[in-house]
């Protein structure tokens, strides 16, 4: 399988932004420059224009574009990537201008995902992001990446056959889309049995690279993809935790957001995204030591209203403590955490005891050997630590479901 990583050679490249003031252009070069540095790239130069508006046929404008079409030949560039959505005519018209491979910050993203997912279904995601954003860009887009041959910005779907066959490309979207169907209902299936069998379920959400695979790690010992790069998980890895009150809790470990994630991508990964909203907690892990953190948090904040998370108890995660700057301190919905040394994790799950449901609570029970029925369905439904038998009876210490915790109250060791 191919791996950015593992390029003998990092593609050089520079990268190209436009401030219309319609949001912070320097913050969002940065992060296009992290995207660049996760995808192999080598980022030479760094150019960013002010103008109150794109020009349609270049984006930016004429002068500048002499100016990097300057930068690279001087440079000896491979690659021109855009920080905002370009046209497949103004690609070709960069590339024609620049004698240089051109991609966008949305195709960037994009071969990222193909180069990370792992799970049939991350992997049929992308696919149709990348499907549905080249099939309206067919004029053009070839020619401005027919100048390197592969290599970042074309992995996936082949060229040829997008610039050739549109009704292939719309027949495989329609393939793609049934594929996630069946795998949404199989996957909400799975949701709804474990809602009636009482699982209680927890899902990491968060700002891409705040920590959520360390500490999904850290709690669950899963051996999830950690690593100081945007995007390291793509797909949803489940594992179950147990609790301090010996109760279990399933946790999932979603995708990483972004500022100005692609809607291509928003649509592609709703499905996935979706099981969140069908949590009983949500974990919102923040780095702390972000600079943007309000900022951050709100973009994810906004996403999870959108698939209707916003009744769901929410529990902030503030990571990295020990390298942030701000006074720590807990709260009724906000612990702090290193989840790289363990710092600050047994507030973290007594914290998830509180917000979780009380679905099933640890008990001390004696129950005379008339009811060893009751006892029997007690082993059966939830979990037994400790069994004795007794001459006043079965002596238990065992998770009672709430459905019978008032009839195992007459029972109760003092």
């Amino acid at each position: 399988m191919y791996e950015i990583e593992q390029q003998a050679t990092r593609t050089k490249v520079i990268l190209v932004g436009l401030d219309t003031g319609e949001y912070d252009a320097e913050r969002s070069m940065a992060e296009l420059s992290e995207l660049a540095d996760t995808a192999g790239c080598e980022v030479l130069r760094t150019v960013l224009q002010a103008r109150p508006a794109p020009e349609a046929a270049t984006c930016i404008g004429s002068g500048k574009l002499e100016e990097i079409a300057a930068l690279v030949k001087n440079w000896e560039a491979d690659m021109l990537i855009f920080d905002t959505e370009l046209t497949g005519m103004q690609m070709r018209n960069i590339s024609d201008l620049t004698d240089c491979k051109v991609i966008d910050r949305t195709m960037l993203i994009l071969d990222i995902f193909a180069g990370r997912a792992r799970t049939a279904e991350g992997k049929v995601q992308v696919s149709l992001a990348q499907y549905k954003y080249r099939l309206t860009r067919l004029t053009g887009i070839g020619n401005a990446l027919s100048r390197l041959g592969g290599g970042i910005g074309t992995r996936g779907p082949g060229e040829t056959k997008l610039e050739t066959d549109r009704r292939h490309i719309r027949a495989r979207i329609a393939s793609l889309e049934q594929q996630l169907k069946e795998m949404e209902k199989h996957r909400k299936f799975l949701g709804s049995r474990r809602k009636k069998d009482g699982v209680l379920t927890a899902a990491i959400v968060g700002y891409t690279n705040a920590g959520k695979s360390t500490l999904f790690n850290r709690l669950t010992d899963a051996g999830v993809l950690a690593e100081n790069k945007l995007f390291a998980t793509l797909d949803v890895t489940a594992r179950a935790l147990e609790l301090p009150d010996g109760r279990t809790v399933v946790l999932s470990d979603t995708v990483g957001l972004i500022r100005r994630l692609p809607h291509h991508l928003v649509e592609a990964f709703r499905s996935t995204l979706e099981e969140t909203a069908q949590a009983d907690l949500i974990l919102h892990v923040l780095d702390a030591s972000e600079p943007d953190l309000r900022e951050r948090l709100q973009i994810t904040q906004d996403l999870l209203c959108d698939l209707g998370c916003a009744q769901i108890p929410q529990l902030h995660v503030l990571n990295k403590a020990d390298l942030a700057e701000l006074p720590h301190h807990n709260d009724t919905d906000t612990v702090w955490v290193s989840a790289e040394s363990g710092e600050g994790i047994d507030a973290l799950l007594s914290a998830m005891v509180r917000l979780l449901p009380q679905t099933a609570k640890r008990m001390q029970l004696c129950i005379p050997y008339a009811e060893g029925g009751f006892a029997q369905l007690l082993r059966e439904e939830g979990k037994l630590f400790s069994e004795e038998y007794t001459a006043d009876g079965i002596c238990m210490d065992v998770m009672v479901d709430v459905r019978r915790q008032k009839q195992a109250a007459a029972y109760l060791l003092p």
